[in-house]
Formats: structure tokens, C-alpha cells, sequence
């Protein structure tokens, strides 16, 4: 199977894809509404559990067809051409250089659902390439880069999407319509629970050592812009548990934060965000917090985010509160919303878990039951693609909530630092340390130019 090296990468990259995107701008190579064919062609860049499960969802979805396989890995990606070609009953074509399908006219958008180093340095690229692009979670890894993707979507007039799906969620809107028409009063402080046990932060880290890079597996391009290191198996399947690959627990409570900005209104930035917090639990290196408690201070509204790597007794909405008729049982819910009125208190759930309206003798005067939202949110990015409308969970609003993980992350990493938010810069005031991580690590040309 093809594959890419560093020196061929970088050769290239930076002046063929300004050219795509050129040529993109003088022929979108789109399926406009209206026109005799409604076909949509995707690409799919990244194809480990929550790639396929999106491509294959996609799959469902009229005259769609999935052309490209891309993943560093080759027994993965070869996996997912076996799947995809279950459904729609031709083979998609494996490769490892995501520039061969940004390349090719035929493709209309890509799903993006790589480690997140990757999320904003391939957006972009598949944005000059003329290609819409669905982008999972976080979308980011940085504040800098969530701007850069903005900007690179308008100019090459893209259609980008956050794999932010409670943004498509019909119990989310009424939520937001109650809160909206006075239903809790004034609200004035909001809880976001993110107390997921040990689910993605790396609790704790197992040493290993590393190790030769298995056969099929290209692990430079694996790294991409992040810094360069030996192979290591748990890098390669516990990226969560490291700074240079992802967020942390507070990558999985994004979709949290998000819907808690969506039923607010979408707020602006807040003016300051605060952290305490470390890892208590586990005394092995690790880079993530096992507690990590953020304040943000928005006008009128303060806002608590409770970050933990330690609590087993909290779970998830299971199955039957996501795809069923059930409410969780709230105060063991692990990544529950409360928001508090001044006449009632809400407690709102992700991913298809509902909202619920008390009053204070404990009676309940309202509520929605929800569903899992990737039912409407998935079509939405083939719609957006056949209409060129913005899509729900377009990518400025997108960037909007990954800040509020950022803001945390930078806060914490900071020694646990008050940080005073200059939002028309997207900058911290006076604090060159936090400053210094807006912007990732990237090795030379693999990572975001600042012009896109």
C-alpha cells in the first residue's frame, strides 16, 4: 500500500494544496440542490471506532458513497474498506496520504476523525483542497487553530462541521426555547459535570517501554505536527492521556460545554477563567488532572466545569437513557448540566438524555426526553454539503465552545492560574506563559501556516 514519508510531505504540501484550493474556487467540485444528481462522495481520514461509526451513518443516508480509507495504519484501514464495502457494496480504496483524496475532483467532503493533533491541520488542508469537512471532537488542540479553521472555511467557502452532535438535538433547542422564555427565571450560575472515572485521561499510566513501530503502521505520519518520539504503544492507544495529542478527560466533556453554551444562547467568551485541581489520585507522571475544578466568569453568570479522572460510582447515560425512554438518575450522572434560575433548576443531559424542570418542594413542571442526536446531526453534514448552507455545529460556534476547554487546560497547566480572557484577541492579558500555549508544537510545514 502507498504510504508517505516526512520528506515527501513536506515537499509538497504547503504550495500543491494552496493550488487545490485555487482551483477549487474556479470549479466547486460540489453537488449543488436542484441540480440531476444529488450524489455526495466522501472521504473518510482516520478509521478507528467513532470514524467508522460516523462513515457508516453517513452510509445510510441517499446517494452517499465513501470513495477513500485513509489511516496511517494499514490493518485499520483495511478494516474499515471491509465494512464500508459490506454496505455499499463496492470496495473504497485504502491509502495512507490524505493529499491523494483531498486530490481528487471527485470527492465532496471528508470526515476527519483522527487523533487531534491532526483536527485543525488536516480541516484546513482539506478546506484548500475545495473539500467540505466533517471534524470530529475536539475539533482543536489549541485556540489558535480553532481561528485558523474559521478562517479557512470562509475563505474557501467550505462547509465545516463540528462532530458536536447534541448542536442537532431537538431536545436541546427546547431547552433552550425554556430557558430562553423565562421558564428558571434569571440564571445565574450553571454546574457542567465531567466526572468520567478513568475513561480517557490515561488513569493511570502503565510505563512502557518503546519499541520497534509494528509492520503497516507509518508512525511519522501517525505523529504528524506533534513532536517527534520513539514509538510507544501507549501513545499510540492512550493518545488521550498526553498534552501533545489531545485535551484529556475534558476532550470527552467538550460535547458537554457545548451544549451548555447552546441552551445559554451561545455566550460569548468569558472575561476570566480559574483552576485548582492535579493529579491526586495517581502519582505516576502522568499530564492529565485526575481533578480538575474551572470557574468562568461571564457577564452576570458564573459557571463551574468539574473535571475528574477518579470517580468509577459516576457513569455515562447507558443505552437505554440514550436510545430509550429512560432519564438518567441524575446525581449519578457523569456528565449531567445543572442550571440554576432564580424560580427553577434544570438538570440537562448529552447525547439523547433529556432535560427536567424542579421546582423547589421537589416537583417536576417540565421535561423533554431526548434521543442520541448522531440520527439528525450526520445527514445535517450531507444536507449542508447539497445546499451549501452553514450546517448545525458549524465551525464558529464549534471553536467558540472548544475555547472553554482550552481556557481550562491553560489554566491548569499554568499552575492552576486566574487568567484574564481578552476575547476580541483570543488572548490572555498580561500572562506570556499561558500565551505561549495558544499555539501547539508543530514540526516544520506539518502543522497550520499562518496565512491559510
Amino acid at each position: 500500500m502507498a504510504s508517505i514519508t516526512r520528506r515527501r510531505f513536506l515537499g509538497s504540501s504547503v504550495g500543491g494544496l494552496a493550488a487545490a484550493g485555487t482551483a477549487a474556487q474556479i470549479g466547486l467540485p460540489m453537488a449543488q440542490a436542484g441540480t440531476p444528481s444529488n450524489k455526495v462522495v466522501l472521504g473518510l481520514i482516520g478509521a478507528g471506532g467513532r470514524g467508522m461509526d460516523v462513515i457508516l451513518k453517513m452510509l445510510a443516508v441517499p446517494d452517499v458513497t465513501v470513495k477513500y480509507v485513509c489511516d496511517p495504519e494499514e490493518a485499520r484501514g483495511q478494516r474499515g474498506v471491509q465494512q464500508i464495502e459490506k454496505v455499499q457494496h463496492s470496495a473504497p480504496t485504502f491509502v495512507t496520504d490524505m493529499r491523494k483524496v483531498f486530490d481528487d475532483k471527485d470527492v465532496h467532503g471528508v470526515v476527519i476523525a483522527t487523533p487531534e493533533q491532526w483536527h485543525a491541520p488536516a480541516t484546513i488542508r482539506a478546506c484548500q483542497a475545495g473539500k467540505d469537512v466533517f471534524v470530529e471532537k475536539n475539533i482543536s488542540l489549541s485556540i489558535w487553530e480553532g481561528r485558523k479553521m474559521i478562517e479557512a472555511a470562509r475563505k474557501y467557502q467550505r462547509v465545516v462541521q463540528a462532530g458536536f452532535q447534541n448542536r442537532s438535538a431537538p431536545y436541546a433547542f427546547s431547552a433552550r426555547d425554556y430557558i430562553r422564555e423565562g421558564g428558571l427565571g434569571n440564571v445565574l450560575y450553571v454546574i457542567m459535570y465531567g466526572m468520567l472515572g478513568s475513561v480517557v485521561g490515561g488513569y493511570p499510566r502503565r510505563p512502557v517501554p518503546d519499541s520497534p513501530v509494528p509492520p503497516g503502521l507509518d508512525w511519522d505520519l501517525w505523529l504528524g505536527p506533534a513532536r517527534e518520539r520513539p514509538y510507544n504503544q501507549d501513545v499510540h492507544r492512550n493518545w488521550y492521556g498526553y498534552w501533545d495529542f489531545s485535551g484529556g478527560n475534558a476532550s470527552d466533556a467538550i460535547h458537554t460545554l457545548d451544549l451548555t453554551r447552546l441552551v445559554l444562547g451561545d455566550p460569548p467568551h468569558p472575561s476570566v477563567v480559574q483552576c485548582v485541581g492535579g493529579r491526586y489520585q495517581f502519582d505516576d507522571g502522568g499530564d492529565m488532572p485526575d481533578v480538575q475544578i474551572v470557574s468562568y466568569q461571564l457577564d452576570k453568570l458564573a459557571v463551574s466545569f468539574i473535571n475528574t479522572g477518579f470517580t468509577p460510582y459516576n457513569i455515562k447515560s447507558p443505552s437505554e437513557v440514550r436510545f430509550g425512554t429512560k432519564f438518567p438518575y441524575w446525581p449519578q450522572n457523569a456528565d449531567r448540566i445543572e442550571i440554576y434560575g432564580t424560580k427553577r433548576m434544570m438538570y440537562l443531559g448529552r447525547h439523547g438524555a433529556g432535560w427536567q424542570v424542579f421546582e423547589a418542594d421537589g416537583k417536576k413542571v417540565a421535561e423533554d426526553k431526548g434521543y442520541h442526536p448522531d440520527k439528525w446531526h450526520l445527514p445535517e453534514f450531507i444536507d449542508a454539503i447539497r445546499t451549501r448552507r452553514k450546517p448545525n455545529g458549524d465551525i464558529e460556534q464549534g471553536h467558540m465552545s472548544a475555547c472553554w476547554e482550552h481556557f481550562a487546560n491553560v489554566a491548569y497547566r499554568t499552575g492552576n492560574q486566574r487568567l484574564v480572557i481578552d476575547a476580541k484577541t483570543e488572548t490572555f492579558v498580561d500572562n506570556p506563559a499561558a500565551n505561549q500555549l495558544l499555539k501547539p508544537y508543530y514540526r516544520k510545514n506539518y502543522g497550520v501556516p499562518e496565512e491559510v
